[in-house]
């Protein structure tokens, strides 16, 4: 019983942190927007939870400042405690919230790749596909992120569950 306890306690209060758990190092992914540019939110994935006011509060702030920079204008911004990366495919901007301790040249590796897996899954991606097939989507970013770590880059290996559930329908 004894050794029971002390495997539970190990497992449940001494776990490590979510990003040693997926095998990156300290720095993570805290969120990922895709935002128009009227400022609306499109979509809103999470990987820590927030609540809802501290969410619209966060993300009104966090698109006021992307969408009122000029296209000559840096790609990262230094926010509270994030570092936001983004980039602007037509009329959409994509929007990533990282630790002070990631490399912002891969995160914008990162924002290509969902752009080309969502181009891929929808054939010539817009706003009004993602808006309609949000679960889609999110799942797609699901597929490539786990615990705010990149696990998958690659549009084929990516899009090979959700293509799989496609089929069974």
């Amino acid at each position: 019983n004894a050794e029971y306890m002390g495997h539970f306690l190990s497992v449940y209060f001494f776990s490590p942190p979510p990003s040693a758990l997926c095998g990156c190092p300290s720095a993570m992914i805290q969120f990922v927007l895709m935002v128009n540019k009227q400022g609306q939110t499109r979509l809103a994935q999470y990987m820590n939870w927030i609540t809802v006011a501290e969410r619209t509060a966060l993300e009104g702030e966090i698109i006021r400042k992307c969408l009122q920079r000029r296209d000559s204008e840096c790609s990262f911004i230094e926010h509270l405690n994030f570092k936001l990366v983004y980039r602007r495919y037509a009329s959409l901007f994509f929007i990533v919230g990282v630790d002070n301790d990631e490399n912002e040249l891969a995160i914008l590796e990162f924002i290509h790749a969902v752009v080309e897996t969502f181009d891929r899954y929808f054939e010539n991606v817009c706003e009004l596909d993602v808006m309609f097939n949000i679960e889609k989507a999110h799942f797609i970013i699901e597929e490539m992120v786990a615990n705010g770590c990149v696990v998958e880059t690659n549009k084929v290996n990516a899009l090979q569950s959700i293509l799989l559930m496609d089929k069974m329908k």
